[in-house]
């Protein structure tokens, strides 16, 4: 059987909180992702985590690995992530102008008075006067 997410909450006072939405900011993060992060961590480390300022983090620890963990990824992935990430931002924005026009479409089929179910393409053109005939494809 496959594992399911578990919800965990708790309450913290609001300078807690703060904090915690800083150092998200900061890390260009939400709350969640921090929050996942560290039980993750916590998991992976058998409960043996310490959450400490950074002013006392040393740069090294036992095993000389530099803290926080850095990984190298290639160029070409983050043009590649760049990418997608506008390419998403594109297709939402179509996305909305399609959404549009399918409300226009709605608000048309509903002010036609003989109660008919029929959208003219000729009306949604604005009444184009040229006889030009249209290609598809």
């Amino acid at each position: 059987m496959g594992s399911k997410n578990k919800t965990v909450s708790f309450r913290v006072n609001e300078d807690a909180f703060e904090a915690l939405r800083d150092i998200a900011d900061e890390r260009d993060l939400s709350l969640s992702a921090v929050f996942r992060d560290y039980v993750d961590t916590l998991v992976a480390h058998d409960g043996q985590v310490e959450v400490v300022p950074e002013h006392r983090v040393e740069e090294t620890d036992a095993d000389g690995e530099s803290f926080p963990p850095t990984v190298e990824v290639p160029k070409s992935f983050v043009r590649e992530h760049e990418r997608l990430e506008l390419e998403a931002e594109h297709l939402r924005e179509q996305l909305d102008e399609y959404k549009a026009f399918v409300t226009f479409l709605q608000d048309k089929l509903e002010e036609t008075e003989d109660g008919e179910e029929v959208v003219f393409l000729e009306e949604l053109d604005g009444g184009r006067d040229d006889d030009e005939p249209y290609q598809l494809g």
